[in-house]
């Protein structure tokens, strides 16, 4: 594998991961609209891939944000302590009373059943993680004293405003000074952008940030609005002709970027709701492609962070060296595991996650 990565002896983090987290309010089987209680979660496009990375594959992991220094605030930490991530990187910012000028982000989110789509609405203006500016962090210190052996940041921070897409660009330069891999999801969301650009300002803001990344992760939607890159011949089905179109546009987004040492892409059919076809294509400069075990009509209880545990499960498999074949399986995997329970975030073990990708079942386990 031609990626670089940093001996783990010399740094204080196996992988960093910047980007909002926010509260996800789930009202479980039913909706938003008609709910009187939720459940109350963490959640964040960027965070939840540290945070797999930490709980199901035992990595040291922290997250770069911001949060308001309240109550809310603060139950937000006790989520990041609870889910292993050390929180020493957080830059607080003093509340002023009411969330005038800077706020904690609410993500409700309906997980959806059959015919019914899954919903989410976020409430996430003038937060204070969208508010953070490059000259809020010391990124030498960061990267260079501390030492990070692997930045996961991605589109969903770099869109919440002007600043943060700065701070990500500060970021991954700084992660590239200093000799860290750098992972982006591209995670296109047109709530995001639709009133700050829509998506001419997303291509913009993520073709400049795509020269600084060594591994490029998204799907078929992320690829075309955040890059511009077409996938033709593509039908909910998946066939062969679909495959042999998303490996054209990987070679056509490497063509475009040789810097991206690794890309990977997921693949998924929507059924319903809670029935879906899952799979995942991943290619390295030094292996080429490689496909994982595409799972027809997967069943699902909560598709929301899917993607995020396919991206941890991923960059588990390269940061222990292994194929990029056997990182793809992984990532499939743990994304198709993480589906299988409510919230964000994943609550499987890797020997789920390596049993799974071996070609295991869901037979009872005695």
């Amino acid at each position: 594998m031609s990626l670089q990565i940093r001996d783990a002896a010399e740094c204080r983090y196996d992988v960093l991961s910047l980007g909002e987290v926010m509260l996800r309010l789930d009202p479980g089987e039913g909706r938003i609209r008609t709910a009187r209680s939720f459940r109350v979660w963490e959640g964040g496009g960027e965070y939840n891939v540290a945070r797999g990375l930490r709980r199901a594959f035992g990595l040291r992991a922290g997250v770069l944000t911001a949060l308001v220094d309240n109550e809310v605030g603060r139950l937000v930490e006790d989520f990041i302590l609870t889910g292993g991530v050390d929180p020493a990187l957080i830059h607080w910012v003093p509340s002023d009373g009411i969330g005038r000028s800077v706020r904690n982000g609410l993500n409700f989110t309906e997980r959806g059943f059959g015919v019914r789509g899954a919903v989410g609405v976020s409430d996430r203006g003038h937060t204070a993680a969208s508010q953070l500016r490059p000259q809020d962090v010391d990124w030498d210190h960061v990267f260079g004293e501390l030492g990070v052996r692997w930045l996961h940041t991605g589109g969903i921070y770099a869109a919440l405003s002007d600043t943060s897409a700065e701070v990500v660009l500060a970021a991954v330069e700084a992660a590239k000074r200093h000799g860290t891999v750098v992972s982006y999801d591209l995670n296109y969301r047109p709530s995001l952008w639709k009133d700050i650009g829509g998506q001419a300002r997303a291509q913009e803001v993520n073709r400049e940030i795509a020269h600084h990344i060594d591994v490029m992760i998204g799907n078929e939607e992320d690829f075309t609005a955040s890059l511009g890159f077409e996938v033709e011949g593509v039908d909910e089905n998946l066939t062969d002709l679909d495959v042999a179109s998303f490996r054209a546009m990987i070679e056509n987004v490497q063509a475009a970027y040789p810097n991206f040492e690794v890309i990977g892409t997921t693949m998924r059919s929507v059924h319903t709701a809670t029935v879906n076809d899952w799979g995942a294509i991943a290619w390295s400069k030094d292996e080429g492609f490689a496909q994982a075990t595409h799972r027809e009509r997967l069943e699902i209880l909560d598709r929301v962070g899917g993607g995020d545990s396919f991206a941890s499960g991923l960059v588990y498999g390269l940061i222990s060296g292994e194929s990029v074949a056997t990182a793809v399986e992984y990532g499939a995997a743990h994304g198709a595991l993480a589906m299988t329970t409510p919230g964000d975030t994943s609550m499987v073990t890797k020997a789920e996650v390596l049993k799974l990708a071996a070609g295991g079942s869901a037979r009872v386990q005695r």
